[in-house]
Parts: C-alpha cells; structure tokens; sequence
C-alpha cells in the first residue's frame, strides 16, 4: 500500500510541475524548487514531531550521501535532461528500466536466484510501460538524451537498492530527511536558488479547471510529489524486497497519464489502455511471486 501511494503521489509531478515549466521555470528550476521546499519541510517538521530520527549513527552517513546524491539528486537531474532532449515517452520507457537493472543486480551481485514468475512479471511490466509511454510517437534519439536516460535508470535502482539498504539500517524518516537535504544541495549546484525567476512565483497557471499561482503548485509538488512521495517509498522498503517494490512502483506512469488527461487534457489512446492493463497485470505477478521463498543462486564461478 505504502509504494502505490508513493507512486501516486510522485505521479503528481508531472501535472504539477508541466505548468509551472510552462509559466517559464526551467525543469531544473522546478526540481531545485521541489527539493529544497520538501527538505525544509522534513527537517522542520521532523525537529518538531520526532527530533531523534535526526540523529544518525556516524557509519549511517556514508548510506544517506549516496541516498540524496544519487536518488535525490542525480535521478532528478538527468530524467528532465532526457526529457528536455527526447519525447517524454523515450525519457520515461529509459528510466522505467530500473526495476529489471534491480533484478538483474540481485541475481549476479546478491547471487539471489529469484521466482521465474518474478522475472515473467517484470518483464511484462516493461512491455505494459512500452505501450503506455508510446515511445513510436515522434520517435528521434538524441545520443545525450539516451545517455541521461541510461543514467536516470541506474540512478532509480541506486534509489530502492540504497534505500533497501538504509531502511534496514535506520528509521526511513531521518534516512529521507537527511537524504533530502543532501540532495536539495547538489540539485542547488546545478541551478542556484538566486536564478530561478521569482517575479513569475504570482503568475497564473492553468491546471484543469482551475487558475492557480505559479507557488502554489511548487509547494504542492515539494510537499505531495517529494516530501511525502519519498518518505511512503523509501518506508516501504522495510517490509518489500527492492525488486518488487521497483516493479510496483511502474503504476506510476499509469497514474501520471491518468492525471494529464483528466487535469490537462491530454488524450488517451487504445494502445495507452491496454499497456495500463499489461502493465499492472506484470506488476501483479511480481507481487505473486513475492510469496515465494528465494534461494541463493548457484555460487559464481571462481578461479
């Protein structure tokens, strides 16, 4: 329950943060807006609620870097590169690779032999994806756009393999706190707080029905879309293996195209609903397969 909220919530973005980018913010403008919004507001209301999830043993650190650095920061970073560089349906099809990178990590890294029905599920789940995100619509590859999608999917199983880890190791509230104050710095590198354009903060934004500030659906991004979006995720982990947790969290392509068509109009097509279906049955099979025990793989060869 804990990751299909998640991917609900960071679904969020994309309708969120479109008109936002459209009103004249860059997209690495709204991702340093988004992270340092929500670490500000992790910190203050974890100070307030539960201040010792803010201590961190000292051997923790090295996890929490990596944490912000890579799932934070990087993921971020390069998914709007790619998508300022390919159709959006490449960009997310690249990044949306990361469950099957997951997989592939625990079978050769961890030497963990996983249920067939694991692997028949993922990738029917990527089969699902290809259909939703349309990638034959405009297709044109653009070599630094794939490199940047490449690395938005290492850096999304970095993501739930380091959160996998952490969250065994610490609380995943200060783990996601610290996280993100480590990541709101390094996005903060790339686009400085002083240059995002504040005089267009007031400015209108169309979203559904509704006229609303430009603010508005930044903190509603930061807040919805990171803060609470990262904490379910990475909590989640505590009780699902990274493998299953990456494959659910593929509905949420599904609700990001649900979300654009009922709030911006966007049209669904015939393909589009029957990769939802394919997509969330692969999805459930992986959850099936989850009951299963695992069983160490057979030892690598050594010489």
């Amino acid at each position: 329950m804990f990751i299909l909220l998640a991917s609900v919530a960071f679904a969020s973005s994309g309708p969120l943060a479109k008109p936002a980018m459209q009103a004249g913010f860059a997209p690495q403008q709204v991702a340093a807006a988004r992270a340092v919004i929500a670490a500000v507001a992790l910190l203050v209301v974890v100070a307030i609620f539960r201040p010792g999830l803010l201590r961190v043993r000292r051997e923790n650190w090295r996890v929490i870097v990596a944490y912000g650095l890579v799932g934070v920061g990087a993921v971020q970073l390069l998914f709007f590169l790619a998508v300022s560089r390919l159709p959006v349906g490449v960009a997310m099809l690249l990044e949306y690779t990361s469950p099957a990178l997951v997989a592939l990590w625990v079978r050769f890294v961890r030497h963990v032999r996983l249920p067939a029905l694991s692997w028949a599920g993922t990738a029917l789940a990527l089969v699902g994806l290809t259909l939703v995100a349309q990638v034959w619509d405009g297709l044109r590859l653009d070599a630094v756009g794939v490199l940047a999608g490449m690395g938005a999917a290492l850096c999304s199983a970095g993501y739930y393999l380091i959160g996998e880890r952490g969250a065994g190791e610490q609380h995943p509230i200060g783990m996601v706190t610290w996280g993100m104050v480590v990541g709101a710095v390094a996005i903060s590198v790339v686009a400085p707080p002083w240059s995002l354009p504040l005089d267009r903060l007031g400015a209108a934004a169309e979203f559904g029905p509704w006229h609303l500030p430009v603010w508005t659906l930044l903190v509603t991004v930061a807040l919805v879309s990171t803060a609470l979006a990262y904490a379910l995720s990475t909590t989640s982990l505590r009780d699902l293996p990274s493998t299953v947790a990456s494959v659910l969290a593929l509905s949420e392509p599904v609700v990001a195209t649900l979300l654009a068509w009922l709030l911006l109009r966007e049209t669904l097509t015939a393909a589009q609903l029957v990769g939802m279906a394919v997509l969330l049955s692969g999805a459930l099979l992986v959850q099936l397969a989850a009951r299963a025990p695992v069983t160490p793989a057979e030892p690598m060869p050594t010489e």
